[in-house]
């Protein structure tokens, strides 16, 4: 005994090419932020995947022309694909990001959590509307921006800060190494005039 030929018509191959949409866009999502920070070994393959998915959802719409069920599977489809794409990039936390903070004063806490999660920075002395502030600059894998922004938020709740993705870091630095606590304590304890 067969499927009825209506239900696969109007509800079974829709949910085919809704599916094959959130696949393909998923992986397009995927692949352009791939392509954005450099990982030109996988974004081949991806592209490879979301042209054969997108190739079949499209035969099965040319096939179901007068099938709007089809045609809505299709853009429901691209449409969930781009937010689950979107919330799969968030969860790699592929690349870099700079975090710049302008804040008045760094306290003992703020260099304490800086040193023991092993955070690099700069530090400029900069002026802003109110006066003299601190300008310091993070360069930080994004797997370990969120834990940056929680020790911000601990230390400094009303700093100001602005967050950018990069593209490419020299990789003459090792983001991962400890950082020289003793001569960046002494900078931010130097006396504002």
């Amino acid at each position: 005994m067969g499927m009825d030929t209506n239900v696969f018509r109007y509800l079974v191959l829709p949910l085919l090419i809704f599916t094959a949409r959130v696949c393909d866009v998923t992986l397009s999502t995927i692949r352009i932020i791939f392509v954005m920070n450099g990982k030109r070994n996988i974004a081949p393959i991806l592209g490879f995947f979301e042209a054969f998915i997108w190739l079949l959802a499209v035969g099965q719409i040319i096939s179901q022309v007068d099938n709007i069920f089809a045609y809505l599977a299709y853009a429901g489809g691209f449409a969930t694909g781009t937010f689950v794409g979107m919330y799969v990039e968030e969860r790699l936390a592929v690349g870099m990001a700079v975090l710049r903070l302008i804040t008045k004063e760094v306290n003992e806490g703020m260099l304490a959590f800086l040193h023991d999660n092993k955070f690099s920075y700069s530090l400029v002395d900069a002026t802003g509307r109110k006066g003299k502030v601190n300008l310091v600059f993070f360069v930080v894998k994004r797997e370990n921006l969120q834990r940056l922004i929680e020790g911000i938020n601990e230390h400094h709740p009303s700093a100001f800060y602005t967050i950018e993705n990069i593209r490419q870091v020299n990789e003459g630095h090792n983001f991962n190494s400890p950082i020289d606590n003793q001569q960046n304590a002494r900078r931010w304890q130097l006396k504002r005039r």
